[in-house]
């Protein structure tokens, strides 16, 4: 699976990441809709480290579609709601899981 981290880069993470990953995802998902910016940035900031820890960066030159896409490491949640609305990222959750 490839995840994207917006302005970062993307990274290709095994089946198990992935896994957990959609976990995270679930946390990102229900703190954007309720508002909870601690919860968010405790769930963005483990979904970061552990595609950072896990995956492998795909080289510069080498295009993937991205399976997955984080925001910004340092995104808030009023932000991630905008992107979500103006349909910058696709998808009714914040991943493409």
């Amino acid at each position: 699976m490839i995840v994207r981290i917006l302005g970062e880069g993307q990274f290709r993470v095994d089946d198990d990441t992935a896994a957990k990953l959609t976990a995270l995802d679930k946390d990102l998902d229900a703190a954007v809709r309720d508002h909870e910016e601690a919860a968010f940035g405790a769930a963005l900031r483990g979904a970061i480290a552990l595609v950072r820890t896990n995956g492998a960066p795909l080289e510069a030159d080498e295009f993937a579609t991205a399976d997955y896409i984080l925001p910004f490491s340092d995104a808030t949640v009023d932000e991630v709601r905008k992107l979500l609305a103006d349909g910058t990222i696709p998808g009714d959750s914040i991943g493409l899981s």
